[in-house]
């Protein structure tokens, strides 16, 4: 994926969704810009998500959507960023984005940042005087980490930064500035011939990638760090837990010693953009067999089987965009607006009026 010095994309560059989301508009990906002044450009004032949409014999189907969505709610509202969107429009407008890409499968990305009133420009740290920005892009994005890393691995390194401390910047929060710490990480490992780093916590212990979840199996329990340890609450993360339960695997959240990683048995990463991509050494250390063990492998399989709309899932985990959009009774007896997914037992369901917005000149 990259080059030895690690500087060098050799990858093609993805087909892109030719329209963009922005607060509730649909605009030509051209006219998507923002001043160079802007809030989030000299402060780092931006939360984002990160969600794919897999190709089924359906259609495409966007994994976990509205989860995703809570938490880009949820970091929002931990970064009091106020807004007038609620979780049925964001997710009606990354379906409808999908649906106009024409792409059978595709990475979506939801931000919303502080930017810049032009007419009031206001400048500094404190954010509040800046209007807010929502947008929806999408790509064909392939394996995060390489094709080959799914099945045979990747190298990575404990990398020299830290994760960030709990009550310093938040972890929970998906917010662009948190990812500064990620680029160090991430540029620290390439630079010195490894796919990943993984962070410690500020007490020493086990965190997580520069962008995936980390888990590891011992004696053929599953393990992985708890929210305690400076992570995001990933939702491929929870997707795996699920998995696990249902294979009938014993899986644990608490702390990991370092010295884990280099003895357990088989450990992998999970993320929206990784998926479930195996660690075959770490510090160029051999875990397990040296590539893709066993329990990794049932969890994989598992996860794809689910993800291309071959398995049932333990929740409601597909939403499909070439199906109808649906208007249920919420509980105080008014019409409330759900995309339709993969569950077909949901009572008195009804087709309505498909998104509208037209794409704005």
């Amino acid at each position: 994926m990259f080059s030895k010095d690690g500087k060098t994309k050799d990858v093609p560059a993805p087909r892109i969704c030719d329209v963009v989301w922005h607060d509730g508009e649909f605009i030509k990906w051209t006219d998507a810009r923002v001043h160079v002044m802007s809030h989030v450009l000299h402060y780092g004032s931006s939360i984002f998500e990160g969600i794919r949409c897999y190709a089924t014999k359906r259609g495409p189907a966007v994994f976990r959507m509205r989860e995703h969505m809570q938490r880009f709610l949820n970091s929002a509202k931990i970064y009091r960023m106020d807004h007038s969107w609620n979780l049925d429009q964001l997710c009606e407008g990354a379906v409808e984005l999908v649906r106009r890409s024409g792409m059978d499968q595709c990475y979506i990305r939801p931000i919303l940042f502080r930017s810049l009133d032009e007419e009031h420009p206001a400048f500094g740290v404190n954010p509040f005087p800046n209007p807010l920005a929502c947008y929806i892009g999408a790509w064909d994005w392939g394996k995060y980490l390489g094709d080959e890393a799914i099945e045979k691995g990747v190298d990575v390194c404990v990398s020299t930064w830290n994760r960030l401390t709990p009550n310093s910047m938040p972890a929970m929060a998906k917010s662009g500035a948190n990812y500064m710490n990620s680029q160090l990480i991430k540029m620290e490992a390439l630079l010195n011939g490894f796919a990943e780093g993984i962070a410690l916590d500020d007490r020493g212990y086990v965190s997580e990638g520069s962008g995936e979840n980390i888990f590891i199996i011992s004696g053929g329990v599953v393990l992985t760090p708890p929210l305690s340890s400076s992570i995001l609450p990933g939702i491929t993360r929870d997707s795996v837990i699920q998995i696990c339960h249902e294979l009938g695997i014993s899986v644990k959240e608490r702390t990991i010693q370092r010295a884990a990683l280099y003895v357990a048995d088989e450990v992998f990463f999970s993320g929206t953009a990784a998926e479930i991509t195996p660690i075959r050494s770490v510090d160029r250390i051999t875990v397990g067999n040296g590539g893709r063990g066993e329990i990794t492998a049932q969890i994989q399989k598992v996860f794809f089987e689910i993800t291309k709309g071959e398995r049932k899932a333990p929740g409601n985990w597909l939403t499909y965009v070439n199906a109808e959009t649906v208007s249920r009774p919420d509980n105080n007896g008014h019409k409330a607006s759900s995309m339709a997914t993969g569950d077909t037992s949901a009572p008195d369901t009804e087709p309505v009026m498909k998104y509208q917005t037209a794409v704005r000149d």
